[in-house]
């Protein structure tokens, strides 16, 4: 600006940076935050669709997960950028309730653009949200029930409906929970860490089942190998079973035939001597990150051992877990107690080519701390999306038995906040009252997309619910699969997916709501 007639300009930015302010500034923020969450909302709930990802590298992904939909979009606008960011939030803390989230931030921010429009002035809303945040947290202590047996099955059948994994939920459902069980004397807080995943690429969905040890994909090394093995003592080693080459360059003169056939000696003695402490401390199978000495290889053979060599550091790692066995660095200092079990060893040679390799399956540990789920199914990208379902099955079962707190799923929770902040409004004197009744608004999005992609009429299905939500009832009304309201008693979700879930959402809306102004410069 300039000061006088005849001064030169201050200039403190660029020409092309653009200051957007206003009520601009939020109706930008809220478009770009409402297109993001309206581009989840088909894929919600059990008859949600999928989203079929084209990458850039050229490979295709089928998904109708929102935490795999949001981490693979390339978002350059800083709303969208928020909302990406809330995502990965929920994602990583829970592991589940992706599109709720961001249908719910989407929807608080479209019920504050009417209000905003209307003159109610930001921060009012940003208080009113704050206050209907509060009601919410006290109506999930209220209703919030504790978990059992049956309470967590049908968590995991909750978190696997909708997915590809559908096809066989009763199958699956149980995996879920007989794996975490698996492990639960073993760790603190059995969760989706301890169970692997193995593509049998044979069969039927219904074809899965539980090892309860680990499946290792590596060529045998020899036809000769021992197979069926039964209560194998285990030795993990991490690195290679061979003499240690040196780490400075040296040279030996030999003069004799004699000093060749001692130094030849003096090498055949030391891979006996490794070979020796391996077999003498008593290990018929024997699992190592590098590579084996031919000639270690043939003694080990000879002595009825089944050596597996190739083993990168995860997987080592599951076997350590899964047979209860000690990583070994030194092989010459190896005792028994450092052995674990494995409860049965067998592998089936496959035909060799560039890709397919052996399968070595261990199973039957008495103590597993790392179980697998063998998942049936031919196709590649079907059986990946399965699998990313039964890895979100996983993370709500394990946190709900953390948690040790249930909430009711089918849109039945969100409808009674809905229901206790419309009450809590009446009592409240100020323009907040017009801010929390939008809140309420907004929870009643998750009913009604529910209600949507099972092809029913919204207002019918919300109207209805909201009636079944004034009953004093027992039962748990909310929208079924079918889209019909109905009592959902087997439909449960962990407390945190839905608290986190409410919380961030709220947090990023009143977030943007606060932004008066956006200094862009690039100019856009």
């Amino acid at each position: 600006m300039s000061e006088g007639e005849g001064k030169p300009p201050v200039v403190i930015v660029n020409d092309q940076t653009n200051v957007t302010s206003g009520t601009d500034v939020q109706e930008k923020l809220i478009a770009a935050a409402r297109v993001f969450s309206d581009l989840l909302k088909p894929t919600y709930g059990p008859r949600g669709l999928d989203k079929m990802m084209y990458k850039t590298d050229g490979t295709t992904a089928v998904t109708n997960d929102g935490a795999k939909i949001v981490a693979e979009l390339m978002v350059k606008h800083p709303a969208a950028k928020m909302m990406v960011s809330m995502g990965e939030m929920q994602e990583e803390s829970c592991g589940d309730g992706v599109t709720t989230t961001m249908l719910l931030c989407g929807s608080l921010l479209e019920e504050a653009n009417n209000l905003l429009s209307k003159g109610l002035h930001p921060l009012t809303l940003v208080d009113g949200y704050r206050r209907s945040v509060r009601v919410a947290n006290e109506l999930m202590d209220k209703e919030s029930i504790n978990t059992d047996k049956k309470k967590l099955l049908g968590v995991a059948e909750t978190a696997l409906t909708g997915k590809g994994a559908e096809a066989a939920l009763d199958t699956f459902a149980s995996l879920v929970r007989d794996s975490l069980d698996a492990v639960k004397n073993q760790v603190e807080v059995p969760g989706a860490e301890h169970v692997a995943m193995y593509k049998t690429t044979t069969g039927g969905l219904r074809d899965s089942y539980l090892i309860k040890g680990i499946a290792i994909r590596r060529r045998v090394l020899m036809d000769s190998l021992p197979n069926n093995l039964k209560n194998a003592k285990t030795a993990v080693i991490g690195g290679d079973i061979k003499i240690r080459k040196m780490t400075r360059n040296a040279e030996i003169k030999i003069t004799s035939a004699d000093q060749l056939d001692g130094f030849i000696e003096a090498e055949q003695d030391r891979k006996k001597e490794i070979s020796s402490a391996l077999i003498e401390a008593g290990a018929k199978l024997i699992l190592c990150g590098g590579e084996i000495d031919r000639d270690i290889l043939h003694d080990l053979v000879d002595a009825g051992t089944l050596p597996v060599s190739g083993l990168d550091e995860s997987e080592l790692y599951n076997a350590s877990q899964a047979t209860n066995a000690t990583i070994i660095d030194s092989i010459l200092d190896i005792e028994e107690e450092d052995l674990g079990i494995a409860g049965s060893v067998n592998w089936e040679r496959r035909q060799a080519s560039d890709q397919v390799q052996d399968v070595i399956i261990i199973d039957n540990c008495s103590s597993p701390g790392v179980v697998t789920m063998a998942v049936g199914g031919a196709g590649d990208t079907a059986t990946e999306e399965i699998i990313r379902g039964l890895h979100d099955a996983l993370r709500a079962t394990s946190l709900a038995h953390e948690s040790n707190e249930l909430l009711a799923g089918g849109g039945s929770t969100h409808i009674r906040i809905a229901q206790a902040i419309r009450d809590a409004s009446e009592k409240e004197p100020g323009r907040a009252r017009l801010a929390m009744d939008a809140f309420a608004r907004a929870m009643e999005i998750i009913p009604a997309t529910l209600a949507s992609n099972a092809g029913k009429d919204i207002l019918d299905a919300v109207l209805e619910l909201r009636a079944s939500s004034r009953e004093e009832s027992q039962n748990h009304f909310g929208i079924m699969p079918n889209g019909e309201v109905g009592d959902i008693s087997g439909a449960w979700h962990p407390r945190p997916v839905i608290e986190d879930s409410l919380v961030s959402a709220s947090e990023t809306a009143m977030s943007m709501l606060r932004i008066d102004q956006v200094i862009s410069a690039r100019g856009d």
